[in-house]
């Protein structure tokens, strides 16, 4: 089953988020069936702002090493592409599927002095089929998941801008639509009804249970940043300990030592 495949099948497909070559082999020893990059966690191990705060270069190493430790479908969250134009964003792609990158994420809005704004739907929508088509045309078979932030910025009439985008995208040439932030369970329905794409959610506090997003028509699952913010969470701690208690035997409470 391909990586597209994945998306239509009885269960959403839930994506294991990764961010170097430990997290990965813990993913794939875990059993899930398919991979994502978090941009977020690659930028804080790699000491950057999220919001292509990091080079190119630096993502496609961490994700050279992804690639090395396992052959599970990966896809590559590239934010805005990476590039200025149609032609760079088309060049990074193109460099990543032929290392096997299964699909990528590419985003609706972008960081500009510091703030995130939508893009205009309009040049937006056309340069993704300026992507997609020249992708396409040349035999490259990535699984294009299209982020749009109507909910993640707390757009005003997020729903209706959310379906406005999720039309241009589809007509552009999208495979996935992805809508980070998005938590009701009414209104993950309707988008779900109302799109001819798989619709991807992420994990937030509110989110519903696997078996709600199910019946509510999600195709597929991701974590974002959360389980990396989760483990530097416990990291701070266990840094905290050592030095509070002056011991290390904390460390081997769970590992059968004496």
């Amino acid at each position: 089953m391909n990586f597209a495949e994945l998306h239509n099948q009885y269960e959403p497909l839930l994506i294991a988020n990764v961010w170097d070559a430990v997290s990965t082999v813990a993913a794939q020893k875990a059993g899930y069936k398919a991979l994502g990059t978090s941009s977020a966690a690659i930028a804080a191990t790699l000491g950057y702002e999220d919001g292509q705060g990091m080079p190119f270069d630096e993502l496609f190493f961490i994700v050279t090493r992804i690639r090395a430790v396992s052959s599970l479908p990966l896809s590559v969250d590239m934010e805005a592409g990476y590039g200025d134009s149609a032609e760079e964003i088309i060049a990074n792609l193109k460099l990543l599927a032929q290392i096997g990158v299964s699909g990528v994420n590419l985003e609706d809005s972008r960081v500009i002095n510091q703030v995130r704004q939508l893009d205009d739907v309009s040049e937006f929508s056309r340069n993704l089929r300026a992507v997609c088509d020249a992708l396409r045309s040349e035999g490259y078979n990535l699984f294009l998941n299209v982020r749009t932030d109507t909910y993640l910025l707390g757009h005003e009439r997020a729903l209706q801008e959310t379906l406005l985008r999720a039309q241009h995208y589809r007509t552009a040439g999208a495979d996935g639509l992805f809508v980070p932030c998005l938590t009701s369970e009414k209104d993950i329905s309707l988008i779900a009804n109302a799109i001819d794409l798989p619709l991807n959610v992420m994990c937030m506090p509110d989110l519903p249970s696997f078996d709600r997003l199910k019946l509510a028509g999600v195709s597929r699952i991701s974590m974002g940043n959360f389980v990396h913010s989760a483990i530097q969470s416990k990291l701070i701690d266990l840094m905290h300990a050592i030095r509070w208690h002056q011991t290390f035997e904390g460390l081997f409470v769970n590992e059968g030592y004496r």
